[in-house]
């Protein structure tokens, strides 16, 4: 069997009994749980070396009791064992972003109140300047090589697992704690909604320091006994050549990447499409995510693949709440319908349920909901109703038996001149045009009309060749005027955030500055 920086252990494994996707595994144990790079790792591998980290990391003490841990290692096998061994001794676990500048690592660090910080040798000159700082412990994986023996705590399914932090699109991030009833939860609805099975083989490309990648991907491939294959960063050429060994079956990722994969296939001579589409086509699912998916991307993939992506919903503070079905219409531009376990409603600016077709914020109760933001107890209760609703911020409408986002209520939705202006649905119309390949349209503020739409336009050719009105008597044509844009530049690509998810806030400021 293979090695890493982290050693196995060759001792008895102990299971906590209450952490049930680390208890799933031992009835796999001898199945391939993990491929990277170019190695693989079957279910007793995490056992053990996630037990050898969690008795390093007790050191003699019996519980962590909730002590933050904050790691940053690569995605991979490694990524896995420093979270299963986190949790199994009792601590929370709180993965930091490999793409993220020191000053964004260090204030995670210093606002959970790091006890310790795990990192993989390559992030060592990266941390260098805040190690011999305060009383936080930076121990880099070769801390535990050493082989330990010791007793693991019980762990409440109540008690605090992790801390992903949000965007911090409005703000300073917020780090959304969720207990490990919380993740499970959000696991189980996957698992029975996507009907994920112990032969399923998906493919990880997604950063593991966000809901996407842990939970829909990584931790649902491990709770089934499935195998979770990584790929160290995302790359289109390598993405398709492990495809077309046709292990895989299920894939998950951002609209961005669908648009890159399509791109990347469009330059393939006839025989190497035809080879990638035959082999997409024996999938079992993929799934669209984090971002709104454009109409166009997901017609252009099912011409390439066969497949209608499968869009879904969810919130680093909730996981997943509303799918399309995996068996049944998949309806494009529509979030689909609640998971089981999950209760959605859609309310107005006076929290009162709206009738069906008239938009609404989402609001969602549910086990799968998370526990609070670390440490700001007015953000938490300021986030939550009276009666214990979560407020989501996103406005969509009930079309029809399916919830169809609108956008969030602070950036996608336009306030002007007394209407209000979806940027989704003025998104989707531009990325029609056959020379728009992308676009991101905000709100302005405006003293006169309160905000006036702006568009960032990345276009086929030379800027110097495009009409503008053209553009805009073309746009007459599909959208009420009030709702055609006043305001355009032209860019190379998008401000983007590391899910690939456009970042309106830096949009907007390239209007206003």
């Amino acid at each position: 069997m293979s090695k890493s920086g982290l050693i196995f252990a060759n001792h008895y494994t102990k299971y906590s009994p209450v952490i049930q996707l680390i208890q799933n595994a031992s009835t796999f144990s001898n199945k391939t749980a993990i491929k990277s790079n170019g190695q693989i790792y079957i279910y007793q591998d995490l056992l053990a070396i996630s037990e050898n980290i969690a008795i390093t990391l007790l050191n003699g003490k019996k519980d962590l009791q909730e002590a933050r841990i904050a790691f940053l290692v690569s995605t991979g096998f490694e990524y896995v064992c420093l979270q299963w061994g986190i949790w199994r001794a009792g601590g929370i676990a709180v993965p930091l972003c490999t793409k993220h500048p020191l000053p964004s690592l260090q204030y995670v660090i210093e606002d959970i109140q790091a006890e310790a910080v795990i990192y993989s040798p390559e992030f060592a000159q990266l941390l260098q300047p805040l190690m011999n700082q305060g009383t936080t412990r930076f121990l880099s994986t070769f801390h535990f090589k050493m082989k330990r023996r010791g007793d693991l705590p019980d762990i409440a399914p109540s008690r605090r697992a992790m801390i992903l932090y949000t965007s911090g699109t409005t703000g300073n991030p917020k780090g959304v704690v969720t207990t490990h009833q919380n993740i499970e939860t959000q696991i189980t609805s996957l698992t029975t909604s996507w009907e994920w099975q112990a032969d399923d083989h998906i493919l990880n490309i997604l950063p593991l320091h966000h809901v996407h990648g842990i939970i829909n991907v990584l931790s649902c491939a491990l709770w089934s006994g499935a195998c979770c294959e990584f790929l160290p960063k995302f790359d289109a050429a390598k993405v398709f050549e492990v495809f077309n060994k046709g292990e895989v079956n299920l894939f998950m990722a951002v609209p961005t990447i669908y648009y890159q994969l399509i791109a990347f296939w469009k330059k393939l001579p006839a025989k190497e499409k035809q080879q990638v589409s035959t082999t997409l086509q024996k999938f079992r699912l993929m799934v669209s995510g984090s971002a709104a998916l454009p109409v166009s991307v997901l017609e252009q993939w099912r011409d390439i693949s066969g497949h209608t992506l499968l869009e879904r919903y969810g919130m680093t503070e909730m996981g997943m709440a509303i799918s399309n079905p995996y068996r049944g219409e998949r309806r494009p531009g529509h979030i689909g319908q609640p998971l089981k376990g999950v209760t959605v409603r859609l309310v107005d600016e006076n929290n009162q349920i709206v009738k069906d077709g008239t938009s609404g914020e989402i609001q969602v109760k549910g086990a799968n909901v998370f526990k609070e933001y670390w440490q700001k107890s007015e953000a938490t209760q300021a986030t939550f109703t009276a009666d214990g609703w979560f407020k989501t911020g996103d406005i969509a409408v009930l079309d029809n038996g399916y919830y169809r986002i609108l956008g969030r209520n602070s950036v996608d939705i336009i306030k002007s001149g007394g209407y209000k202006i979806s940027a989704l649905e003025i998104e989707e119309i531009l990325r029609t045009h056959p020379k728009i390949k992308e676009c991101g349209v905000v709100g302005i503020p405006n003293e006169e009309w309160g905000e006036i739409i702006g568009v960032s336009l990345i276009i086929e050719g030379e800027e110097a060749n495009f009409d503008l009105e053209d553009l805009k008597a073309w746009l007459k044509t599909k959208l009420p005027s009030y709702k055609v844009p006043r305001l355009f530049i032209f860019q190379e690509d998008l401000p983007r955030n590391v899910m690939g998810k456009v970042t309106k806030k830096e949009l907007k400021r390239l209007f206003v500055n």
